[in-house]
């Protein structure tokens, strides 16, 4: 029977893992009980590792399923590939993840941003990567924030080419 693409990377996957975890099993520390009884903790260990590996295979399937990643051959191997709506979950958690630093001379970034009605999504997109990047809404299209995160917001601007209609200022002290 020839196995799926998606089921013969997760088995080498998983089969390496598997070796790594064996090999850390004779060197890991055991209470007396499993040192007393050797195939009781042998038997425990794969059950566990079943377990691990019907878990890896889910987590894969969800994935692919969701469509965060496809599974390619590249010269003659099988490998994972990160889709464009990946790497959009990427840079979510990404920006959502970083520790942020307050600015240390004490300044405010502002960015001020029209974008066209056609260009709807982009600008409903730009709020969400604002948002996480915890910029504070001042007015509908005025946001602000007091973190140093100039560089992150510019890449945005790029990635999204969404730089003609926005414009960054760095202010010295805000009323809110």
């Amino acid at each position: 029977m020839k196995l799926p693409v998606t089921d013969k990377f997760l088995l080498n996957v998983y089969s390496y893992i598997e070796k790594l975890d064996k090999t850390f099993d004779l060197f890991a520390y055991r209470t007396i009980k499993e040192a007393y009884c050797p195939p009781l903790y042998d038997l425990k260990k794969q059950y566990e590792r079943q377990r691990d590996k019907q878990k890896f295979s889910q987590l894969i399937y969800r994935l692919k399923k969701n469509g965060y990643i496809k599974i390619k051959n590249l010269k003659q191997n099988e490998g994972v590939v990160l889709t464009k709506k990946g790497a959009e979950k990427v840079l979510r958690i990404k920006l959502k993840t970083e520790k942020k630093k307050r600015r240390s001379d004490g300044k405010w970034q502002m960015i001020i941003f029209d974008i066209p009605e056609k260009k709807r999504y982009l600008r409903s997109l730009l709020r969400e990567k604002l948002f996480l990047l915890e910029f504070q809404l001042l007015q509908k299209s005025i946001w602000i924030c007091p973190y140093d995160v100039s560089k992150e917001t510019e890449f945005i601007l790029r990635k999204y080419s969404i730089d003609p209609y926005v414009k960054l200022f760095l202010i010295e002290e805000i009323s809110l």
